[in-house]
């Protein structure tokens, strides 16, 4: 096999998991010549703006999927949560790795978790899927935009910015940052995004020796769970805009539980649903759990979002 050029986004957090990819493709390879390539998303230039206020699906893998389609990179190392469901013609998810923890962190200098957080205090998220559980569970608090980088985050929220912050759980582990007070948010208090913690390798769907080398990589218990929970997603047609949350977990070798979610952005109403599948169906139950709860109000919710946007 002639050289492999992995596209990956530039960010600290990116990088790792694009070297992460590369060295355990080298193991299963020793003489593989691997190369990152470094490509900058709209996602990444536009930075002033809430995520809801941006809009447009794909705002962090556009730019890098071009790359694999015109041949200037062989496989993109993404964060699943950002591959939106329908991908490119010509490009498949070669593979899911298995998948670091999913959930939510609440991080602070001060306080030791949300239930102690004062009255009124600040916290910094970007995602509208966090503001309304924050709200549903504290409607106290204020929340506060916050974009940029893992390292950006940190350093505002070191700064007295924000009394707390929300990030991913893995983002975290994998560049092994620590705050004073760390919050672990279990998933049935607080649903994650879909395909959280999880990585998707994109590459060109004719690309017969990339897939074969990527199928050794392949975790088949998160990629039952990423799908049911991108299947929920797609039911709802949604993406990282919208308060949106799911999470699927394997009860054994083939049968899960799917919760998804649902939300007001003010936090005055959070929907909740839980369905058991199979793993060959896991995409139609997450479709089906969609269904249950578009007919519990969800599709009101839904459609007030997007027509207010």
């Amino acid at each position: 096999m002639a050289a492999l050029t992995i596209a990956t986004r530039g960010s600290r957090l990116a990088l790792w998991q694009a070297e992460h990819v590369k060295n355990r493709l080298m193991a299963l390879e020793p003489g593989l010549d691997i190369e990152l390539a470094v490509i900058k998303t709209r996602g990444d230039i536009i930075l002033d703006v809430p995520l809801a206020q941006v809009g447009g699906k794909g705002l962090f893998v556009k730019e890098i999927e071009e790359a694999l389609l015109d041949g200037r990179a062989a496989l993109a190392v993404h964060s699943i949560k950002d591959v939106p469901m329908q991908l490119p013609d010509g490009l498949t998810l070669g593979c899911v790795p298995e998948r670091e923890v999913c959930t939510d962190c609440l991080l602070s200098f001060r306080y030791a978790g949300l239930d102690d957080l004062p009255h009124g205090a600040c916290v910094g998220t970007s995602s509208l899927r966090r503001q309304a559980q924050l709200l549903g569970l504290r409607p106290d608090l204020k929340i506060v935009s916050l974009r940029g980088n893992v390292d950006t985050r940190l350093k505002k929220l070191e700064n007295g910015d924000y009394d707390a912050i929300v990030l991913a759980s893995a983002g975290m582990r994998r560049l092994e940052l620590v705050t004073p007070y760390m919050q672990p948010l279990p998933p049935d208090r607080f649903v994650p995004a879909v395909g959280q913690g999880a990585l998707g390798i994109e590459c060109r769907a004719d690309d017969t020796a990339t897939l074969e080398l990527l199928a050794r990589l392949e975790h088949t218990p998160t990629r039952i769970c990423v799908e049911a929970e991108r299947g929920f997603l797609a039911g709802l047609d949604g993406g990282c805009q919208v308060p949106i949350g799911a999470h699927a977990e394997m009860t054994d070798d083939t049968h899960f539980t799917l919760e998804g979610l649902v939300g007001e952005v003010d936090g005055s109403r959070i929907l909740r649903a839980r369905r058991d599948g199979q793993a060959g169906d896991a995409r139609q139950t997450g479709l089906d759990l969609a269904n249950s709860l578009l007919d519990q109000g969800a599709r009101e919710i839904l459609e007030r979002l997007y027509s207010n946007r």
